[in-house]
């Protein structure tokens, strides 16, 4: 089993029971097993239009390899009326591998670490709410760049 980290996000809709119901997808899906979902955060878009986000992030043990995970992930996704019209849309739901293991990956589909994570309190926060020690392959402790989005907005809800 590998650990894996999944960024969840929506803007559209009900954004909160789309984002718990993506947590319980992943706890049903087949060659995984939920280990930890953080809180919910309510979080202004970042290079996205729209209204805002509510974010959470999952840990999850899995069988699967990381391009088998993210056509899982999109699966989910697309069961939530997904539709990608332009980068960074408005979105029902939005599922990322964020940390795949230890790997590093990078296919025309797929890059892991996720690219942005360091760079967005709505991964970061809810990343280290779950898993304070957790390092990003290539770059070094989660933490240490919390500090450096602290100007993005970001409110841990009440569950």
């Amino acid at each position: 089993m590998t650990t894996a980290y999944i960024g969840i996000g929506a803007n559209l809709g009900d954004a909160r029971a789309n984002v718990l119901d993506a947590i319980e997808r992943l706890r049903r899906a087949p060659g995984c097993t939920l280990e930890a979902a953080s809180s919910l955060y309510h979080t202004a878009p970042i290079d996205s239009s729209g209204g805002d986000y509510i974010n959470a992030v999952a840990r999850i043990g899995t069988a699967l390899d990381a391009q088998s995970l993210l056509e899982a992930l999109q699966a989910i996704e697309q069961a939530h009326g997904r539709e990608r019209p332009y980068r960074n849309a408005p979105r029902t739901l939005d599922l990322d591998v964020l940390l795949y293991g230890e790997e590093q990956i990078a296919t025309a589909t797929l890059t892991v670490p996720h690219p942005r994570m360091t760079e967005r309190a709505f991964v970061l926060a809810p990343l280290l709410e779950i898993a304070p020690g957790v390092h990003v392959p290539g770059h070094g402790p989660a933490a240490a760049f919390l500090p450096l989005v602290q100007d993005q907005p970001i409110a841990k809800l009440d569950t």
